[in-house]
């Protein structure tokens, strides 16, 4: 009899568990990527009308960004997106600039194969994603994980990570990019969301806009240059500032000495 009852209230548990929405991470994870579970986010910038937070579901993320090595398996399994054949519709004219050739990252340097790729368009690395049935984080998931600190969720409260995010925004890329996975790790096990590269994201251009970002009648003016700060959440997180104005600067077939991308995955 007890372990019946037992039973039914560890079904009642699990019951409730799901209503609230915390689905537990699958028996085999997908290699290479970690589960962050659900959560919520505050946007650094908002109109009058944005919701204060957003819940943010659990998803699984890449450890660490797509590698050379890995992209180099795409275009040579996806002609279409080999540097002498992609259209300029969706990548211009620095895409993979940096390759000896089409297929030559420049496998004669050292480690080249964990470096992170770059020179990649939004449509390049989401068709990646795609083909490995999964796809770009959106902005508020690749800031909540961005967020998380060494040793807790809130890097916000972490001195040690502070002082190690402004050393990273502050430094200037190399010219030859470290392998992936050098740098610590977060709370999440994730590595290199700061201080190695720029990422894409999937919404990359809502940054700065409330409505379709092909209608110019939907952007919040407000949220442009000094007037943005009027309604930020936290305005001393100048790295947010500087991810936020980035992201509203590109277009989706720019590439970019040091911008890359990781993927994500729902359950």
């Amino acid at each position: 009899m007890i372990r019946g009852a037992f039973q039914i209230l560890l079904g009642c548990l699990l019951v409730l568990a799901g209503w609230r929405g915390i689905a537990a991470p699958a028996t085999n994870p997908p290699p290479g990527m970690v589960w962050v579970p659900e959560g919520r986010f505050q946007p650094l910038l908002r109109g009058e009308s944005d919701p204060k937070e957003v819940v943010v579901r659990s998803f699984w993320i890449d450890v660490t960004p797509v590698t050379e090595g890995q992209y180099l398996k795409f275009v040579q399994a996806q002609p279409r997106w080999r540097r002498s054949q992609v259209k300029s519709l969706f990548a211009d004219s620095g895409y993979l600039k940096h390759w000896v050739s089409d297929l030559d990252p420049g496998t004669n340097t050292p480690a080249w194969a964990e470096r992170p790729v770059v020179h990649v368009s939004w449509f390049a690395a989401k068709s990646y994603a795609s083909v490995h049935h999964r796809r770009l984080p959106t902005t508020a998931e690749w800031e909540r994980v961005a967020g998380a600190g060494f040793t807790s969720t809130n890097g916000a409260a972490e001195p040690e990570f502070q002082l190690a995010l402004t050393r990273w925004y502050s430094t200037p890329t190399q010219p030859r990019l470290a392998n992936v996975g050098s740098g610590r790790a977060n709370y999440h096990g994730i590595h290199d969301l700061h201080g190695l590269i720029w990422e894409w994201t999937g919404d990359f251009n809502t940054a700065l806009g409330t409505g379709d970002a092909r209608n110019d009648t939907g952007l919040e003016r407000q949220l442009f240059c000094g007037a943005g700060s009027l309604g930020a959440t936290d305005r001393a997180n100048y790295p947010a500032y500087m991810r936020e104005g980035f992201r509203s600067s590109l277009k989706a077939a720019y590439t970019v000495h040091n911008l890359g991308f990781r993927c994500a995955l729902s359950p």
